[in-house]
């Protein structure tokens, strides 16, 4: 799928050139997002292109539901939000990914979706975050990540 932007990024990943890669779960890959106006958004890329949950086996399903549930756990215990939205869209780039918005008190909107905050404030060019800002991110998330998921047997 060379046209499609997630599988980009995901062959990225699997060239050690995504500077927002965090970690490889069984059926994802966690990234944080380009843009951290909301501090800790995170992304789960589904590790095949599929664009639709019911188009998934029930084991791959269920896998990527849990790996979708460690993955916002872990965001939740590493930036301490008020809340977490999350969203499974896919119509701008239809390949199965999760968004998982950590939202606080002082967000502008902090009462609705986030896609009411204009686009011009999310992506900011003061929104992306520097490097030493972006390790800072993937070491909390990874912290968290590490007392979360399952040890291996």
């Amino acid at each position: 799928m060379n046209t499609c932007f997630i599988c980009q990024r995901i062959q990225l990943i699997k060239q050690q050139q995504n500077i927002y890669f965090v970690k490889e779960l069984s059926t994802a890959y966690i990234v944080l997002g380009d843009h951290q106006y909301f501090k800790g958004y995170t992304l789960l890329l589904f590790k095949q292109h599929a664009c639709e949950l019911h188009e998934l086996s029930l084991s791959s399903k269920q896998q990527f539901l849990l790996d979708m549930s460690y993955t916002a756990e872990a965001v939740f215990k590493a930036f301490k939000p008020q809340k977490l939205n999350y969203e499974l869209l896919g119509n701008s780039a239809p390949h199965l990914h999760w968004h998982i918005f950590p939202r606080y008190a002082n967000d502008l909107l902090p009462n609705s979706p986030v896609w009411l905050v204009n686009r011009s404030v999310r992506y900011a060019e003061t929104a992306k975050p520097s490097p030493s800002e972006l390790a800072q991110l993937k070491e909390k998330l990874l912290f968290q990540l590490a007392q979360i998921l399952p040890k291996p047997c």
